[in-house]
């Protein structure tokens, strides 16, 4: 008879996601500390324009240099006013320090219902087709309200890198190097990327190649 004890599949099962749990509320730990060594004060999200919320009718994107915008009268955008440049240039500020703290995922997906558009069912890694956007991104000084907040999806049929969401990754890569490195004012970066991100494509693309900035 052989000594050895086979460990059924479900054990094996569980005690993976136990070792994914305990790594991920270590990463945790260790981001909450790093937020603690930054000074953030609190205060009043500020949308750029007041808006009613929920929206009173269907929201509508536009289309523009080949690539969608949110409905202004649903998604202005907004700041954090603690979001300050020396915060934003502090090299250790990670986006979690205010990632979900104004409003959860939940709340976040109602906008999906506002722009009258079905959350994928698949999407994340090479299936994800939609993402709820911030529309001046956190590490933009964006404030993490739904004023901020629009389901920015497809297109469909092309390589996950070049899905809408994905390039405006970029944009948001190379004006935060623009902050940090005080080649453009914080309030100039945060009313044109509201006003249009396409804007910054041609530049970004250039100055970050494979969205790595130079």
């Amino acid at each position: 008879m052989s000594g050895i004890t086979r460990v059924p599949s479900g054990a094996l099962l569980l005690v993976g996601l136990f070792s994914l749990l305990v790594g991920a509320r270590a990463a945790l730990a260790a981001e909450a500390g790093t937020c603690q060594g930054i000074k953030i004060e609190d205060a009043q999200p500020k949308p750029l324009q007041a808006v009613t919320l929920p929206p009173g009718k269907r929201c509508v994107v536009r289309m523009h240099n080949g690539f969608l915008l949110p409905d202004p009268a649903c998604t202005p955008g907004a700041i954090n006013p603690a979001l300050t440049i020396d915060v934003l240039q502090n090299p250790e500020f990670r986006t979690t320090c205010v990632r979900n703290q104004t409003t959860t995922e939940v709340e976040k997906e109602q906008t999906y219902g506002w722009y009258a558009t079905m959350r994928p069912a698949q999407n994340s890694g090479v299936t994800q087709t939609c993402e709820l956007d911030h529309l001046i991104s956190l590490e933009l000084g964006g404030a993490d309200t739904l004023e901020n907040i629009w389901p920015q999806c497809g297109p469909s049929g092309v390589v996950l890198v070049q899905r809408f969401f994905k390039q405006k990754d970029i944009v948001e890569n190379y004006l935060a190097k623009q902050i940090k490195d005080n080649n453009m004012g914080l309030a100039q970066v945060q009313k044109g990327i509201a006003a249009d991100w396409t804007q910054y494509l041609p530049e970004a693309k250039k100055a970050c190649p494979m969205g790595k900035c130079r």
